[in-house]
This record gives C-alpha cells, sequence and structure tokens, in this order.
C-alpha cells in the first residue's frame, strides 16, 4: 500500500467516525429538547396548580369569615329569644 491508498482509507474511517459522531449527537439532543419540554410542561402545571391553590386559600377564607358571622348572629338571635322568655 502507497501513501495515497493509506490516506484514502484514513479519510474513509474519519468520515464513517464523523457521521457515527453526529448521528449520536443528534439523537442525544433531540432527547434533551424531549426532556426539556417535559420539564417546561411540570413547570407550567405547577404554575397552575399554584395558582389554584392561592384561589382557593382566599375562597376558603371568605368562607370562614361567612361562617363566623352567621355563627355571631345565631348567637344574638338566640339570646334575644331568651331574654323575650322563649326557649332557643
Amino acid at each position: 500500500m502507497d501513501a495515497a491508498m493509506v490516506g484514502a482509507l484514513a479519510a474513509v474511517l474519519a468520515s464513517l467516525f464523523a457521521a457515527a459522531a453526529a448521528a449520536y449527537g443528534s439523537r442525544g439532543a433531540t432527547r434533551a429538547a424531549r426532556e426539556g419540554g417535559a420539564l417546561t410542561g411540570y413547570n407550567s402545571l405547577t404554575d397552575q396548580l399554584q395558582e389554584e391553590r392561592i384561589e382557593l386559600r382566599s375562597d376558603l377564607a371568605a368562607l370562614r369569615a361567612e361562617l363566623a358571622a352567621e355563627k355571631a348572629e345565631t348567637t344574638r338571635l338566640r339570646m334575644l329569644v331568651a331574654q323575650l322568655g322563649g326557649t332557643p
């Protein structure tokens, strides 16, 4: 084998290795993009759930305040009935 033949074989082998490395790198990039999309979706869902939780907590606080007002009104009316001689 002369130098030209060795050079040609080296070029062919190098191109095969380069193609294999490109294919492997592309596969890794695709996987990274897919995992990145999953993480983005997870973060979006988490943000939505946290917003809903904040909203539900404020609704719960309003309902508790309303219940406390109703209990206070019931207590006031029971006392008024008792003062007037009735039985609550």
